[in-house]
């Protein structure tokens, strides 16, 4: 690990930052990407991977889910559960899935306006053959009168034409409707089943570490015991946190905001992980 703060250079396994006045969050982000922590500061590691998302940062609040944390340390260390290979396949499933992109809106405005174009030519078609009716009947020219009912019967032609295209689309928008409801239920449905997976791939990855664990509540400082089922803690989380870290195989560095050690060097031999002591 190399850090450089302000011109001066950090180099080891365990560096202290306790006097520069630094954020937790900022060296975090550091940590995780070259540059990020600011202008003034780099860190050059290893790249973090999940253990660094359940517990990279310990603060004197910190929250942590210790199942998760513990399945995530149960990873960096090779292990594995069963329902891996399930979770892999229901994941390209999910991806699989493709909900199209329906709104029915469009579709019934359409029809809508084909209605009502179709009916005010209805009723002007109408009105054009009572008046050319009523031409003849006294006598006059109708010429003009049936060109217009000519021109208005044509036009109702294509009104009518018009809004029987608008009520097909409208059944096939409504079937494409139907067919991506269907496709959300059934990813809805997939989803469900791997967060199931997952959450039972937990608790296993947690079993595999959880007597790791415990041992490790007992030698970090802080207070906190873990009871007999995977992933069971009572105390504070910063305490839990320490421990899924000892339990845990990294070698990006833990961002350490408490004071539980005499040093960064004494935190880093105790949880055997390289620590940015802030």
């Amino acid at each position: 690990m190399k850090v450089q703060l302000a011109g001066v250079q950090y180099d080891g396994r365990a560096v202290d930052l306790t006097d520069r006045g630094l954020s937790p969050s900022a060296v975090a982000a550091a940590v995780r990407e070259e540059g990020a922590g600011g202008v003034d500061l780099t860190v050059r590691c290893p790249d973090p991977g999940p253990v660094h998302d359940r517990v990279g940062v310990v603060t004197p609040n910190a929250t942590v889910s210790v199942r998760a944390a513990l399945a995530a340390a149960a990873r960096s260390r090779g292990l594995s559960a069963p329902q891996d290979d399930e979770i892999a396949a229901t994941a390209n499933r999910i991806a699989a899935v493709d909900v199209p992109d329906v709104s029915l809106q469009e579709a019934r405005r359409r029809v809508a306006e084909a209605e009502g174009d179709e009916t005010e030519l209805r009723e002007r078609v109408a009105a054009l053959r009572g008046r050319v009716q009523a031409l003849r009947e006294t006598g006059t020219d109708p010429a003009d009168a049936e060109a217009e009912l000519a021109t208005a019967t044509r036009q109702l032609s294509e009104a009518e034409t018009e809004r029987i295209a608008a009520e097909q689309a409208l059944e096939r928008a409504r079937d494409r409707a139907e067919t991506a409801h269907d496709r959300r239920e059934e990813r809805l449905r997939l989803r469900d089943r791997k967060a199931n997976l997952e959450r039972a791939a937990r608790d296993h990855l947690a079993r595999q570490v959880h007597a790791e664990f415990r041992d490790a509540v007992a030698a970090v400082p802080g207070e906190g015991s873990a009871g007999t089922r995977p992933g069971e803690f009572e105390g504070d989380d910063a305490t839990a946190a320490l421990a899924v870290a000892r339990v845990a195989d990294v070698d990006a560095p833990l961002v350490l905001a408490v004071d539980r050690f005499a040093s960064a060097t004494a935190a880093a031999d105790r949880l055997d992980v390289p620590v940015l002591h802030v």
